[in-house]
């Protein structure tokens, strides 16, 4: 048995915890895993690791705790569930201690249920503890308790226990910079997305529901070996696709509407993250396709804008000059580009950003600024370009002709040491691919 869902060489593992005791020059470290989430009665939610848990430890199981000791000879530690033979005929296989050692390459490992006996020891020696409070209410017990003893303590000659410090931001910076490795998991987590959209594609026609499309795409999903979704997926029809974060998905499709789906598969804990709009009766109509255009070129503007070296602000940029110009060309707005940009005249037709860092988690670690400094792009960095229009019940001064027609173009962008590599490019995006899918599944 093994205790990763991954690929990974487990040294990479071992080198990023190392990274980051050096980083953090000094202190113990202290990272909390998930728990298991009651979902209804003696039902829980599906297990799934918190990302920055396993981004040190390649270790899936719940109610872990793991101590980094930088300068110790036994510098990693691990706290796990024990094993259980009678536990595992009902949930499986579990690490337990000895094969948090073999399997995980712990120095030293315990049974979750020593932690407030070993913890306390394992942190004798250190001034500083680096631990993110608010993440685990017992482990926020335990150095609120531990803080109060050494106080007293420090009165007959004891270490004192002087700050808890955020790792978070450090651990942040390092998550933003993908390995090799880890942009093949991303590749993979794209390249099963692809196939899914294609079978949405081909199932859309009108009549057809929401959650039937969903089904075919998700369906791909997992025969393809993703064993769940990045995110909730969003297949939105009509006027749905107005709503960003719409996942109810049980509508009919109508002739005539747009069909807009937002989703992503899971690949080895990286997820892609993909949007792609197309006409529910395979055509776009004229006032449709004039859109769709306008969104296309801001996006494709865009995503030229990706580069190292310049904010990730740019894409924005670059995007929201596009879109303001489509809708003064549209009629929808009136004025100086630039002015209009400056007034946000756009924001009841484009209301939100262009590009979120992308990686074990869709809206993936790492800052956007620092102050009034957007984050400059580095190669390794992996974002998406999402531009859009909306003419929704927000914009309520969208001409009638428009009305209810809601598009978004979203693809996976790698920041390289030359420009950029389009992650997601071999999903359809143009007019006429995506008119020569559209409902092929149903002749």
């Amino acid at each position: 048995m093994t205790a990763s869902l991954t690929t990974l060489p487990a040294n990479q593992f071992a080198e990023r915890r190392a990274r980051l005791m050096q980083s953090l020059g000094g202190g113990a470290i202290i990272l909390t895993a998930g728990h298991d989430q009651a979902r209804n009665n003696d039902v829980d939610h599906e297990f799934r690791q918190q990302s920055t848990f396993w981004y040190l430890t390649g270790f899936d199981e719940p109610d872990a705790v793991a101590v980094l000791r930088p300068g110790s000879d036994q510098p990693y530690a691990l706290f796990v569930r024990p094993f259980d033979a009678r536990f595992e005929i009902w949930v499986g296989f579990r690490v337990g201690v000895d094969g948090a050692k073999e399997q995980l390459g712990a120095d030293l490992a315990f049974s979750i249920e020593q932690l407030d006996e070993e913890l306390p020891k394992l942190l004798a020696e250190s001034e500083t503890v680096h631990y993110s409070l608010g993440s685990d209410a017992k482990v926020d017990r335990l150095i609120n308790d531990l803080i109060a003893q050494r106080r007293t303590a420090a009165q007959r000659g004891s270490i004192p226990l002087l700050s808890i410090m955020e790792p978070r931001p450090a651990i942040d910076r390092m998550r933003l910079i993908k390995s090799e490795d880890e942009i093949e998991l991303l590749q993979q987590a794209i390249n099963i997305t692809g196939p899914g959209f294609e079978a949405a594609l081909r199932t859309t026609a009108p009549g057809v529901y929401e959650f039937e499309v969903q089904s075919a795409m998700e369906a791909q999903f997992r025969r393809l070996g993703s064993p769940r979704n990045g995110y909730p997926s969003i297949v939105a029809s009509g006027a749905n696709a107005c709503i960003l974060h719409y996942i109810k998905n049980r509508a009919r499709l109508n002739p005539g509407d747009l069909l807009l789906i937002d989703a992503g598969a899971e690949w080895e804990f990286y997820t892609a993250d993909v949007t792609r709009t197309w006409p529910v009766s395979g055509q776009f109509t004229p006032e449709q396709r004039a859109v769709y255009e306008i969104v296309l070129e801001a996006q494709r503007q865009a995503i030229d804008a990706v580069a190292p070296g310049v904010g990730i602000d740019q894409a924005h940029q670059v995007a929201l000059k596009v879109l303001v110009q489509g809708l003064v060309d549209l009629g929808v707005l009136t004025g100086n580009v630039d002015g209009l940009i400056e007034d946000k005249a756009y924001s009841p037709y484009y209301m939100h950003g262009t590009s979120h860092w992308l990686g074990l988690d869709v809206h993936d670690a790492g800052v956007y600024r620092q102050g009034d400094t957007p984050t400059e792009l580095r190669a390794g960095m992996v974002l998406t370009v999402e531009p859009g229009l909306y003419f929704g019940t927000q914009a309520p001064n969208s001409p009638e002709h428009l009305k209810g027609i809601g598009i978004r173009i979203e693809d996976d962008v790698l920041v390289t040491a030359n420009g950029r590599r389009v992650l997601s490019a071999a999903i359809p995006k143009s007019v006429a691919d995506l008119e020569s899918l559209v409902g092929t599944a149903q002749g």
